[in-house]
């Protein structure tokens, strides 16, 4: 049987972003748990080559039962109904895969769009907020599965438990403004100055996004001896990365985050999460065992963490075997055997 995924696949291209990163994780474990065989359409560079999209697409309703497509906020204005003209033509089901958790407020001023995509046979997104969100919406086809990585965590007998001062924090994921880099190195720089000493490190990994390139730049300059960029690193060696870590920062300014793949990586190498409280954070982080969150775009709550763990280290080092618990929770192989279960008749 055959699966189409519409996605971004990144046509060659190394690209780290989320989407990017979810719509291959789909195929590779849909292609590694389960027996569909799969046809790409890749979405990257579309819409300079339109005719070849619409080709693809023909091709892929003919020769696919189900179709799953993962667009991004711009794309799902072009692949919403592109696709569901395609599903009454040839009769086929489509499903439709969110990244994040932008949708809702996405659609409240589109109600053209909601009214397509109550249409589709199922709609699949990361967090139980969410999906509440949506069915107060009126949405009746919408289902939880959760993001998912094919890592393997790390043991509990595995646990790195970092000693000593500094203790050296991370930032892993895309490197732009709107994750909270700048904030979490000015935080660092703080909390290092308040205390007389230089009680935390901060090493910065991620592709650095196109537009803030001279931003980061002009960052870089700036850093104290203490704070680090380290580049990306490979979808597979995460966990060899991470592992080391007493904890990862996730400042983020995007409050519709969905699961953030960076916090999959971080609880497989048993490093707790220290976050802002964005839409979803309890569905993600379970405060106080898996990591700990302080009030959304509050510095000074931030501040206030790390001042915390960097005199009572003990309170995130007794959390790392709730972390590579938790990991078990984002593995591919539950989140396939849903997948499965939806293309059976559920949504």
């Amino acid at each position: 049987m055959r699966v189409g995924i519409v996605g971004r696949f990144g046509n060659g291209s190394v690209l780290l972003n989320g989407q990017t990163i979810k719509t291959k994780n789909l195929e590779a474990g849909l292609k590694k748990y389960t027996t569909f065989d799969i046809r790409e359409v890749d979405s990257f560079g579309c819409l300079k080559r339109p005719g070849q999209l619409v080709k693809d697409l023909k091709q892929t309703f003919k020769g696919c039962f189900a179709i799953i497509m993962l667009p991004a906020q711009n794309g799902i204005l072009l692949f919403a109904p592109l696709l569901f003209f395609f599903k009454i033509l040839y009769k086929k089901r489509i499903f439709y895969d969110v990244i994040g958790g932008w949708l809702p407020a996405y659609l409240t001023k589109r109600k053209w769009l909601s009214f397509i995509l109550k249409k589709f046979d199922g709609i699949w997104v990361e967090t139980s907020s969410m999906k509440s969100v949506l069915e107060i919406m009126g949405f009746t086809n919408v289902s939880v599965i959760p993001n998912f990585k094919d890592l393997k965590p790390l043991t509990k007998s595995e646990l790195v438990y970092p000693t000593g001062i500094p203790y050296r924090f991370c930032t892993f994921s895309r490197v732009m403004k709107e994750k909270g880099i700048e904030t979490a190195i000015e935080v660092i720089k703080e909390v290092n100055e308040q205390l007389g000493y230089t009680a935390c490190a901060l090493d910065v990994y991620g592709q650095i996004w196109e537009e803030s390139k001279v931003w980061f730049e002009e960052l870089q300059d700036e850093f104290p001896d203490y704070v680090q960029y380290k580049g990306a690193v490979e979808a597979d060696k995460s966990v060899e990365v991470l592992q080391n870590y007493f904890a990862l920062l996730f400042p983020t300014r995007f409050y519709t985050e969905g699961i953030p793949g960076t916090i999959i990586d971080a609880y497989a190498a048993g490093i707790p999460v220290i976050s802002a409280k964005w839409e979803s954070f309890a569905d993600v982080v379970d405060d106080g065992k898996t990591g700990i969150g302080y009030e959304f775009d509050n510095r000074e709550a931030f501040k206030n963490v790390l001042l915390n763990v960097a005199q009572n280290p003990k309170v995130i080092l007794d959390m790392k075997p709730n972390c590579v618990e938790k990991a078990k929770n984002y593995l591919p192989e539950t989140a396939t055997d849903e997948i499965t279960e939806k293309f059976r008749g559920g949504v």
